[in-house]
């Protein structure tokens, strides 16, 4: 343990990255980076939170903000329920702590959007609290270094792995120790390639000593992919279209889009004109199609969006459904829209 610790943390004093939220230990400024940052790369994550403090410097600003402001900010970054979680909590944070952080574990824990390695993190490098941190980067090097072999994603691997890092966590600057070990995870010992040869804990790693990098940490269960095909359908009547606003408990809730017509399949144009929901999007009889482009794939975690776009001229503005919102067509990034959206309106 000791052995660990010691190298670890001389690492980090040498190698960490200089990151705005490191130079601070507000509770608001540590929760809204650790939020951006889930499965994000610190490079994207980076300017999203400083436009995030810029634009909301405390949590009553963020509190006071519309949700619409948060998700237009958020654009472009996914997993968009991160976004709406963020500003639920800061509301009720705002109402029920008088717009103070709440210093304990369990009641940061218990915040909407804020799981144990949050929470962990959060009570660690702000209040000093010692509650291991256990992310993914870390899962790897306990897991390679001490042989870890129960599977990350199983519930007794889990226990294991919390059970260890609270051993190691004891006596230590909690906040600095979290840190150093997502730190060399994400640096150091990295998922492929990890630089072994220069790696400060060579001498007693198990999975170098024993030829098992490629093999650790073991994760029982792969991301299955779901295969789903939009027709996003370009309404225009001169200098207007039509979007709606995206309400099921579904991708991008909340967000800002076209008219679809989601099928099972690759479908043809034509079909999609006669298809059982065009008559709830529009009933004008005067509609034609201008242009219809390719298939493309946009690859969410658990989903594989095959998207095309058909454009279509209306020559009298009558019959659409009373949920479209009618918007001129250079207003619409004003809007917060899915990321593949934004790229199709930059590049007319």
């Amino acid at each position: 343990m000791d052995f660990f610790n010691s190298r670890i943390h001389h690492w980090y004093a040498f190698f960490k990255r200089d990151l705005p939220w490191r130079n601070s230990r507000n509770p608001y400024f540590i929760w809204l980076s650790e939020i951006i940052l889930q499965q994000t790369r610190i490079e994207q994550g980076l300017a999203y939170y400083l436009r995030f403090t810029h634009e909301f410097p405390t949590i009553n600003e963020l509190a006071n903000a519309s949700e619409d402001q948060v998700l237009k900010l958020w654009q472009g970054l996914g997993y968009y329920s991160r976004a709406r979680n963020l500003f639920f909590t800061a509301k009720f944070i705002q109402k029920h702590h008088h717009g103070k952080f709440p210093e304990d574990y369990h009641s940061i824990r218990s915040l909407k959007g804020i799981g144990d390695y949050t929470a962990a993190a959060i009570a660690s490098i702000s209040f000093n609290l010692e509650y291991p941190a256990v992310d993914g980067n870390a899962f790897r090097v306990l897991s390679r270094f001490f042989g870890v072999p129960e599977p990350i994603d199983s519930n007794a691997g889990k226990k294991v792995f919390n059970e260890l890092a609270k051993e190691l966590i004891k006596g230590t600057n909690p906040g600095m120790h979290n840190q150093a070990l997502m730190e060399f995870g994400a640096l150091q010992c990295t998922p492929k390639n990890p630089d072994c040869l220069r790696c400060p804990l060579i001498e007693n790693c198990f999975a170098f000593g024993s030829d098992k990098i490629g093999e650790l940490p073991v994760k029982r269960n792969k991301t299955k992919q779901r295969d789903r095909y939009f027709s996003y359908l370009i309404f225009e009547f001169g200098n207007y279209t039509w979007l709606r606003q995206r309400k099921k408990n579904d991708i991008w809730k909340g967000l800002f889009e076209f008219p679809l017509i989601e099928t099972t399949e690759e479908t043809d144009a034509d079909q999609i004109l006669i298809h059982g929901e065009w008559h709830q999007i529009t009933n004008c009889p005067y509609t034609t199609i201008l242009s219809i482009s390719n298939w493309k794939i946009h690859i969410l975690s658990h989903q594989k969006i095959h998207f095309r776009f058909i454009q279509l001229g209306l020559s009298e503005e009558i019959g659409m459904s009373e949920e479209l919102l009618r918007v001129n067509k250079e207003d619409i990034l004003n809007f917060a829209v899915p990321k593949l959206l934004e790229t199709f309106i930059n590049e007319l």
